[in-house]
């Protein structure tokens, strides 16, 4: 590995900017002790760029982000945009870089941490254990599917997205996901709905004729409806959900309770080329500038990125072990359920205390 790393900082709308410098914190930390010098360029993306540009992704931001190793994103929207025209919208930032970059593959982890198990809305014996992950396909499905848009049908206006995915498109994730899935428990559970969805049809046939490359592999098949359920019946059944677009975002926010808070879940969005690294959470304009935001889940999406485009597992790990001490030691953000035992801590401090614990460890 290089002794340089370009990384295009989006810190985004809402608490985005203050979870952002936290994270950066960490960066700076692991390159000191690494001897690894990050360039970071902060760029637009999202209402702020809207303020600023009038485009919800500014044309230097995709530049940007082309020539950069990795990307780390803050959050985007609010309420100030939701008025605007659908296509001029801070969404469709996010959904713009993810087709520039080809990130075709989003993987958002849900482990639960010890010491937050009592911290979920399920029973303490129902979530200990939890350790999975959603690969939701990012590129195609209904999110970008042609033809949509709203439209008059004698004298009534009438609303329809599209559906699509490609062989090709499907295969590309499914074969992601099989692999993630021989580095960990070997178990493939495929969300669909082919029971009525002729584009599931055509992903379900896919998925099993990949599967034949992965011997080692077990294969399951759930309707999303019926994962959405096992979800919450019992989750520690699941190790990798591969799934679509629209599930995928579903799944994956139903998935992130399950630890405690939303606040807790980082994310990698991952292409053939390039990469880049989200909290799970929004941007949470209600408490944007109290300094109360969890920058847990944008520290560990920092932990993604020396895993995935690094290839720095050892830092990668070294932030987790310290994320998980300063929990055990009885930190918590005020999003996280406390007790007597615990102590509610600020933005900064719960980093603070994060990069603590990391420097001995790195």
């Amino acid at each position: 590995m290089g002794n340089s790393k370009k990384i295009v900082v989006l810190p985004g709308d809402g608490i985005g900017p203050e979870v952002i410098s936290e994270a950066v914190k960490i960066l700076k930390l692991v390159g000191e002790k690494k001897n690894i010098f990050f360039e970071l360029t902060e760029c637009r993306i999202g209402g702020n760029a809207i303020d600023e540009t009038g485009s919800p992704l500014p044309d230097e931001t995709v530049a940007a982000c082309r020539q950069a190793d990795a990307v780390l994103l803050g959050a985007i929207g609010g309420p100030k945009w939701e008025n605007l025209p659908h296509h001029q919208k801070p969404e469709q930032g996010l959904l713009g870089i993810r087709k520039a970059l080809g990130l075709y593959a989003n993987v958002r982890p849900a482990k639960i941490y010890p010491a937050l198990v009592d911290a979920s809305t399920l029973r303490p014996e129902v979530v200990q254990g939890i350790d999975l992950i959603v690969m939701r396909e990012l590129t195609g499905g209904i999110y970008f599917g042609q033809p949509k848009g709203v439209r008059e049908e004698n004298g009534v206006r009438v609303g329809y997205n599209t559906m699509v995915y490609s062989e090709p498109e499907i295969e590309r994730i499914a074969r992601t996901a099989f692999d993630f899935a021989m580095k960990r428990r070997k178990l493939v559970t495929s969300v669909d709905k082919a029971n009525v969805l002729d584009g599931s049809q055509l992903w379900r046939e896919v998925v099993l004729k990949v599967a034949e490359e992965y011997p080692k592999v077990e294969l399951n098949h759930l309707y999303v409806d019926n994962c959405a359920m096992q979800l919450v019946r019992n989750p520690k059944q699941f190790d990798v959900i591969l799934t679509g677009n629209l599930f995928g975002d579903i799944l994956s926010d139903e998935a992130a309770m399950l630890t405690g808070s939303i606040g807790m879940l980082p994310s990698a969005s991952l292409g053939a080329s390039a990469a880049m690294y989200e909290p799970v959470h929004g941007s949470a304009p209600d408490i944007a500038g109290k300094g109360i935001a969890n920058p847990i889940a944008t520290i560990a999406s920092v932990a993604m990125m020396f895993r995935y485009s690094f290839d720095l597992p050892d830092a990668a790990k070294a932030i987790e072990t310290a994320i998980e001490m300063v929990l055990k030691n009885g930190y918590r953000s005020a999003d996280l359920i406390g007790d007597e035992t615990t102590q509610t801590v600020s933005t900064s401090e719960m980093s603070d205390r994060i990069t603590a614990e990391l420097d001995p460890l790195l």
